[in-house]
């Protein structure tokens, strides 16, 4: 201890500025953007209601959750608590949204109104085969079609698609290694490889669908799934994850199903309910989405499961 030599202020500022970065970079992107807003909206409320945002009284956000929770899901509300409480602790404050009064409110919310999440519905192979079969020939169709399949193959996230680069695969005998630098459930970069093989049909193969979409798009490096130009021009720009989302809804459209119901994470979802319904174990399943927890992943499944693990089924009706 007698070694250490005192810092300077300016060595001082330099390290706690540092530290703020690493703390920031404790949360995801997407994690980051929804607090933004979630601070935003609170910060608005307290100004049209007469209320200090910060320091904030925990009654402050009682009140806020209270004229909420009729229009609000329980999901929202409690990501909107995290926010609050993350913005307080930035700042250097302590947390109120800890208080007994504001667990107390939520509580009471969830008895309510339920905590039961809705999410997307998955996209099972019989949806992918319709999808598949609708699209074109075009360039903007083949890439659509190795979307549809990696992503469903893959149980990818949207985020994880979209920043999938040439560099992070490779083609091997058995079929496809992808290598995740980043993930949701891995924001330390320690990295993720996932397997994805050859499929059973031609027009439905993952491995031949991203083969044919890097062969008529010359992609050779860097992001995989770029914008398309009406003339059919493929650009350097890598695809966002809203615009992910929009093929699936549109040729979900196109093939009769309701575009409201599904979304960029309907082929993660699909994945993990399709194989249970084809009898995968619950840890095969989990290999291949990444999940960490078996609670989580039962919640993608359950719905496959409702009439395969049917006792009202057994019984001879």
């Amino acid at each position: 201890m007698g070694n250490l030599v005192p810092k300077t202020k300016q060595e001082v500022s330099s390290i706690f500025e540092k530290a703020r970065e690493y703390i920031s970079n404790s949360k995801s992107d997407n994690t980051k953007r929804a607090y933004r807003a979630d601070w935003k909206d609170f910060e608005q409320w307290c100004l049209t209601h007469g209320y200090f945002p910060l320091p904030a009284q925990s009654q402050t956000i009682c009140l806020y959750l209270t004229d909420l929770a009729a229009t609000k899901k329980v999901s929202t509300l409690q990501r909107r608590v995290a926010a609050i409480g993350q913005a307080h602790l930035a700042a250097g404050y302590t947390s109120p949204t800890t208080h007994i009064s504001v667990r107390s409110i939520m509580s009471g919310i969830r008895r309510e109104f339920g905590s039961m999440q809705i999410g997307k519905a998955p996209l099972l192979i019989e949806h992918i085969r319709r999808m598949i079969n609708s699209l074109s020939a075009s360039k903007a169709g083949v890439r659509d079609k190795a979307i549809l399949l990696l992503g469903f193959s893959g149980a990818f996230r949207r985020s994880e698609l979209i920043h999938l680069d040439v560099e992070n695969i490779s083609f091997e005998k058995e079929g496809l290694i992808v290598t995740l630098n980043r993930s949701k459930t891995d924001q330390e970069g320690k990295g993720q490889k996932k397997g994805i093989p050859y499929g059973n049909f031609g027009d439905t193969c993952p491995v031949l669908g991203l083969q044919e979409w890097l062969t008529v798009s010359g992609i050779t490096s860097g992001a995989i799934f770029r914008s398309i130009d009406r003339h059919g021009n493929v650009s350097n720009k890598r695809l966002s994850g809203k615009a992910v989302s929009l093929v699936i809804k549109r040729i979900a459209k196109e093939v009769g199903l309701d575009p409201k119901k599904f979304a960029g994470h309907s082929l993660r979802a699909g994945l993990a309910t399709q194989a249970s319904i084809s009898g995968a174990t619950e840890i095969e399943i989990m290999n291949q989405t990444g999940h960490r927890s078996i609670n989580t992943l039962r919640r993608y499944i359950r719905d496959g499961n409702l009439f395969r693990q049917n006792a009202a089924g057994k019984v001879g009706l």
